[in-house]
């Protein structure tokens, strides 16, 4: 025992040496976004007398909203400035004038008390109407008008709105042509074809995702990961077309970039990646129309000659989101004293799918393609990366296996040793 703990906390502190480096933090990273406005953003509830259906992990939808909110409130950066807006909550009654009214800003835009919107959120109970148009009216102006950082509302909502014809798709498109760069991303309860549709009419009208989750741990996920991408920087991707082939491939550079990729159909892009530097892409593929369940996305990296060098590929759930994957690409430094700078190599970068439009759904355009290269100084080993995918810690997997094989040849001759003993006596 003594041995193995030995052990654990040698290579437990090895490890914290070389990643150490990496966990310190930036300051120049920090200083440039000292400067920068607060990202805002607000949560709008509904809280109609169907978020009583229970119907999330054996309880109700309300139930499954109220801890989801806990769980996000408790993960909120420090520097994101949240609100929470519900609608249907107050009026339980039959009018419905006074039903589609019925929307209010439970928490303030503004910096975070978590005990106090905890509080707020707790007294909910499903009441009223579902008016998702008006809500999302009055929620667009619960920024102010002052210059912010970037603005996101993420409406969850089990039903379709109930205060036509006020159409919240109408709304969600007004809200986007202001200019105002707010973006709506929604959440649907129900895996209900007209929520679907109504939900995703709101989200692409501003740039924002739907997604339909079912329980209360995918709903927590995708609420906190929304919240974290409002304090990421903005960043305007630029639209690019891929070719069909390598040899018709545009070139890119680092940045992002967008594009549509049909189904059964290949995108190509190529990269120049000089001697010492890092390729590193990643690529999303979001489904804005309904697919049958079962799907992936496969990014790869291969020479110009066709010859692949290192891929990376995820798995869909059936769920109507977004797949990403990506992948790195060390290139070593050049062999020998030649001062002469060594030419770059051209990656061929390659992105396709296994998506398949649903029965009756249109399979024209292709589905959003999402594409973010980086060329990066690269690590030290570069070519040892290449080669074994590990870098310079190959070595160390190789000793914790040589080690693990003969203690447990030791241990196997211990035990047969005491057995032995034990049988003479």
């Amino acid at each position: 025992m003594i041995t193995r703990k030995r052990l654990a906390a040698g290579a437990c502190a090895l490890l914290a040496v070389l990643t150490a480096g990496a966990a310190l933090p930036a300051p120049a990273a920090a200083d440039e976004t000292a400067d920068r406005p607060a990202p805002q953003v607000e949560l709008v509830l509904d809280v109609s007398g169907s978020m009583r259906t229970k119907d999330i992990d054996g309880g109700t939808r309300m139930a499954a909203a109220k801890q989801a909110f806990n769980e996000v409130l408790d993960a909120t950066p420090e520097d994101v400035e949240l609100g929470i807006r519900t609608l249907g909550a107050e009026y339980p009654g039959d009018d419905r004038k006074t039903g589609c009214k019925d929307t209010e800003q439970l928490y303030p835009v503004g910096p975070l008390d978590r005990t106090e919107a905890k509080t707020a959120v707790a007294t909910l109970v499903p009441t009223g109407w579902t008016p998702i148009g008006p809500a999302l009216q009055a929620a667009a102006g619960d920024f102010g008008d002052g210059e912010g950082g970037s603005r996101r509302i993420v409406l969850i909502s089990d039903g379709e709105d109930t205060c036509q014809p006020l159409d919240p798709c109408e709304v969600a498109r007004e809200i986007a042509a202001r200019g105002i760069g707010l973006t709506i991303d929604t959440l649907g309860l129900v895996p209900s074809t007209k929520l679907r549709q109504q939900l995703s009419c709101i989200a692409e009208a501003t740039g924002g995702t739907y997604t339909s989750v079912e329980h209360t741990d995918e709903l927590t996920d995708r609420v906190n990961e929304l919240v974290d991408r409002a304090a990421d920087p903005v960043v305007t991707p630029v639209a690019v077309e891929g070719a069909g082939t390598c040899a018709k491939a545009p070139g890119l550079e680092s940045g992002l970039y967008t594009d549509r990729v049909g189904f059964a159909q290949d995108r190509w892009y190529r990269v120049d990646v000089p001697a010492g530097q890092e390729l590193r892409v990643s690529a999303s593929v979001s489904a804005d129309r309904a697919v049958d369940p079962g799907y992936g996305v496969l990014l790869r990296a291969v020479t110009t000659h066709g010859r692949e060098i290192v891929r990376g590929e995820a798995t869909g759930t059936g769920r109507t989101d977004v797949v990403s994957t990506g992948l790195r690409y060390p290139k070593a430094e050049a062999d020998g004293d030649d001062d002469a700078k060594p030419a770059a190599e051209t990656v061929c970068v390659q992105v396709s799918h296994s998506f398949s439009a649903a029965s009756g759904v249109q399979s024209t355009p292709g589905l959003p393609l999402e594409l973010t290269v980086d060329v990066v100084d690269g690590p030290d080993g570069a070519g040892d990366v290449a080669s074994f995918g590990l870098g310079r810690g190959w070595w160390l997997l190789g000793v914790l296996v040589l080690v693990g094989f003969v203690a447990g040849l030791l241990w196997g001759w211990l035990s047969r040793w005491r057995v032995a003993v034990w049988r003479t006596n």
